[in-house]
Order: C-alpha cells, then structure tokens, then sequence
C-alpha cells in the first residue's frame, strides 16, 4: 500500500495546494473530499496560464492550433484513463449539466410511452434529470429502491424493474452520501439482457477519485465526471458518449457538424487540466508499479489508491493505535454498516443526542474539515428512508494519513453536546 513505501505518502501530498492547511482558516485536516477534492498544484500552474492567454480555438494562427493540439491531446488522454475506445469526450459546464443534457437527449428520443428506470440510491443530478425529462417526453419513470442496510442497489435489484420497454436508464457508480459503490458494470449487463437497446447513463462524479475508470468494461452509453472532486478545478465537467448517443438528434447550432456536442469556445485550459490530472495517475502508477504502458500504470495507481483508502477507513473504523475505531464508540452509529466492501473512501455517522452540524462546527474548531448531510434535496433520498434528518460526511482521499485518522477519532472519542 501507499504507506508501506517510505516518502510516497509525503511526495503524494506535495503534489496538492493547501494539503494540511486552509487560506482562510489555517492548519486544518481535509476530510471533506466528497464535497471536492484537493487541488494538483500543476493544475493550479496550467489554469493561470491559460487563463492568459487571448487566442481560441478554430483560428488559423499558430496560438490557436497549439490549442488544438493541446485539446486533442487531453482527449486522448481522457480516453486511456477512462479506458475508451470509441465513443467521444466533451466539457461542459458541470457534471450536473452534462448528466442532464445526457439524460434528456435519451428521453426526448425514446418512443413515447416507454420507461426511464433509476434508483432511488442516485444523486438527484441523474434522479431530477430523468424524473423531469420523462413527464416532459411522455415516458414513464420507475425508480428502483436501493437498500438502507447497505447504502447500494444491485443488479438483481434493477432486474426486478427493468422491462423490454425500458429505454432510458440511469446508474449511480458511487454515492456522496452512503460512501458505497455501484457495479455499474453487471447493472448495465442485466439491463440490456432484458432490454438491449435501452441507452444507460452513469453519474461518475463520486467514484472518479478513488479507483479506476473502465468504459469500455461497463456497456453504457454515457458518463459524467466533475473535474473538482477528481483534483482539478471547478468550472466544467467533462462527459464520455458513446457513438450511438453521440448520433442522436440533440442541442446544437443550425448547420454546425452533426457529432458536436460542446456548445461555444470551451476554455482550452480545462482539457489541459485534465491532462495534469491524468498525469499524475500516470506518475502514481509508476510509483507502485513496474508496468511500462501508461494504461497500466493508471490501472495500478487506482489499486493503490482504493487499497490505500479502505486502510484508512478501516483505521477509522476499527481504531488505530490505543484509539478506539467508531463502532466501539456507543454514541456513534455508523450508515450502510461498518462491515461494508462496497466502501469507497468515506464513512458517514451520527453522533447520539447531537445534531450533525454541531458537531462539524466542534470538529472544525479542532482544525477538522467534515461536512453535514442534511434530509434536503440532495440528501433526503438518502436520509428520510432511515429516520435521519442528518449526518456526518467523514470522506477522505489518497493523501490523507492514518494519524490525521487518530486525530479525528481523539476528537470523537469525547465529544459531547
């Protein structure tokens, strides 16, 4: 793991800004990766470069094909880190954003009449998108329950909802809230065994971060990812289509070419930042590996770092040193289990006789980042069908540490309204 090589761990967090403190805060531990993950500082360096420069795309002049090329490149790249080998990459304004242009071109297309099938386990990025765009197409939404003991649903549970007459259907590979992955890769095999020409639809943004990307594995027709919570900025979102999708009638200018899906001059430097990104798995991968192709590296360090994550949470949860984890805690309950393989880098708990956000407030006067998941519409999916008004969000990444781990169990261990 991680760990075990000396000095990875520290030239890990030197690739990232502000890994142990805050601009505005000051010394502070991150575990609010959930809620956007630190920043690469190349990617920092690449956003201020091109932020300066004046030139576009689709010029004749020297400046302006460099951008291309620039573009073109970070396409490419796209394509080994995510593991695709037809279909098209394109940016957009967010991952929200781009999930709906997605989903509504699939609702729009579909006969009327037939049905978009999700789950209740999704962010309401896909869920709003599909519920919205089925009224407005004449479609019927079903929605598949997910299960409150695991925090996941399963393609057996999809396989229960699922009829020849699905057209659309949306997945959930990671969830912000439970911390728990999806198999998006047997869920979209059942869905086409029962309807095989159904166009499937992915939120990525959560599980980005903590493992590897596998398109041409999952057998789906579009994926969205928020650059943010994957170490690049905020700003955009970048999408995979595939070439079926991609053919669809969908937004565009009059006249403009059929396949095109951005709309206006995307920023150049935001394709640049994701090659930064896909950089530093690249590196990563070198570093726990001796694999020579780039694609094998990627897969390495997504090995590495989804072992290196379960380390920690496991440390969380069971204890570390002459700490106690939080299932020994008894004014601590742990969602979707402490015992859960679906995990992905982030443990949610409440705190007996306390409200959530009182307790970030209290761990972040202790100089620790959390967050509270409130029962709104972007939690109560989530959070209703188990009796919570709230929660505690722990979610942590590569760079965090086992005694940034103890801090917070330290902390934990004696917290009181």
């Amino acid at each position: 793991m991680l760990h075990e090589t000396p000095g990875l761990i520290e030239a890990i967090r030197d690739r990232f800004a502000h890994v142990d403190a805050c601009p505005f805060h000051g010394p502070r531990i991150f575990f609010e990766n959930a809620g956007g993950a630190l920043t690469l500082k190349s990617v920092a360096e690449t956003s201020a470069k091109f932020a300066a420069i004046p030139d576009n795309q689709g010029r004749d002049n020297t400046a302006s094909h460099a951008l291309v090329d620039i573009i073109n490149t970070a396409k490419s790249d796209l394509a080994t880190f995510m593991n695709a080998s037809f279909g098209q990459f394109f940016v957009g304004e967010s991952g929200t954003e781009l999930l709906f242009r997605m989903i509504r071109t699939a609702c729009v297309n579909a006969p009327k009449g037939t049905k978009v099938v999700g789950s209740s386990i999704e962010h309401p990025a896909s869920r709003s998108a599909a519920r919205r765009w089925a009224g407005i197409a004449g479609l019927d939404y079903v929605n598949v329950p997910h299960s409150n003991e695991t925090g996941t649903v399963s393609a057996e549970d999809y396989r229960a909802y699922v009829t020849p007459d699905t057209t659309v259907a949306t997945i959930l590979h990671a969830s912000p809230v439970t911390g728990m992955g999806m198999d998006v890769a047997a869920i979209a095999q059942t869905i086409r065994e029962v309807a095989p020409n159904c166009f499937i639809i992915v939120d990525g943004i959560q599980h980005a971060a903590h493992g590897q990307l596998d398109l041409d594995s999952y057998g789906v027709d579009g994926y969205a990812i928020s650059p943010y919570k994957v170490f690049s900025r905020h700003g955009y979102g970048v999408a995979w289509i595939s070439d079926r999708l991609t053919a669809l009638p969908h937004d565009m200018l009059i006249d403009a070419p059929a396949t095109g899906w951005e709309f206006g001059t995307r920023d150049t430097g935001s394709y640049a930042t994701m090659s930064d990104v896909i950089a530093y798995f690249d590196w990563l991968g070198g570093e726990v590996s001796d694999a020579t192709d780039r694609r094998a590296r990627i897969e390495a360090a997504g090995r590495a770092i989804h072992a290196y994550e379960t380390h920690l949470t496991d440390a969380m949860i069971n204890g570390t040193g002459n700490l106690p984890g939080l299932r020994d805690m008894e004014h601590v309950t742990i969602l979707s289990g402490a015992d859960n393989p679906a995990r992905e880098g982030l443990v949610s708990i409440t705190v007996d006789g306390m409200a959530s956000a009182d307790v970030v407030t209290q761990l972040n006067e202790q100089g620790i980042r959390t967050h509270t998941r409130k029962a709104d519409h972007y939690s109560g999916n989530v959070l209703d069908p188990l009796g919570l008004s709230d929660c505690i969000r722990i979610s942590l990444c590569h760079y965090n540490t086992e005694h940034e781990v103890a801090q917070l169990l330290a902390v934990l261990k004696n917290i009181r309204d």
